[in-house]
């Protein structure tokens, strides 16, 4: 099992909803691909969608849902493992 940390690139303000009545970008346990959208940063009231850096499934998510991150914080771990023999 290979695991990837994925983490905010700058400090903002982490939503894992488009809005919210709107279904999360991503949950454990969901696959994703290069660049699917796996939650928003608001920074100065505008909104930047995080995109996934690399394939596979979501093991957890490390921050709730409106949590204030620093740059470099943990936002989601991806096992990336999927395919390897």
């Amino acid at each position: 099992m290979s695991q990837q940390t994925q983490q905010a690139p700058f400090p903002g303000v982490f939503y894992r909803r488009p809005s919210p009545e709107a279904e999360a970008f991503v949950s454990p346990g969901d696959s994703v691909q290069v660049g699917d959208t796996i939650g928003l940063l608001e920074v100065m009231k505008q909104f930047c969608e995080l995109k996934a850096e690399v394939a596979g499934q979501v093991v957890s998510i490390e921050v709730d849902d409106g949590d204030v991150l620093e740059a470099g914080q943990d936002i989601l771990v991806i096992d990336d493992s999927e395919g390897e023999a």
